[in-house]
């Protein structure tokens, strides 16, 4: 299986797993005299079954991860760590950007004018900068995701 096979199956098991604990809790009581829309000891046991398969997807990934070079000396998982950095700040540029440039809340012209303690172009330009490099490395990650083989448990 590769990579990006791996990573896929673990995003839909993640998203069956919600959506069987979501169906599981709306049917952990009904009224007296009937029987729930659904058997919540089913539901509960295809949840236990995907946790089971969850947790060996993780594992696996996590393994490949750490063994795998995106480049010499940098691993997967240091990558998806860089990548999260730069998302991170990606966020704090564009937020604050947009922060400062709110339009003002003034009623009357004799109200105080609230104008930006940043430079907003300045933090435009590094959120544009950062959102290059992100996209760069996601797509060397993408890549090497359908490349690389899974490890065995």
């Amino acid at each position: 299986m590769r990579l990006a096979e791996a990573l896929s199956r673990r995003s839909y098991v993640a998203t069956r797993m919600a959506e069987l604990r979501k169906r599981a809790n709306s049917n952990a009581q009904h009224q007296e005299g009937t029987d729930p829309i659904e058997d919540p000891h089913a539901l509960l046991a295809e949840y236990e079954e995907l946790t089971a398969e969850f947790e060996t997807l993780v594992r696996r990934i996590n393994a490949t991860n750490m063994t795998t070079e995106l480049s010499p000396g940098v691993t997967l998982t240091d990558a998806l760590a860089q990548r999260d950095s730069l998302r991170a700040r990606h966020r704090m540029y564009t937020e604050l950007a947009d922060a400062a440039t709110a339009p003002a809340r003034r009623y009357s012209r004799s109200e105080i004018r609230q104008l930006p303690s940043v430079d907003v172009r300045e933090l435009r330009q590094k959120a544009d900068d950062v959102a290059r490099q992100l996209r760069e490395l996601d797509s060397r990650v993408q890549e090497l995701n359908w490349a690389t083989e899974v490890g065995e448990e």
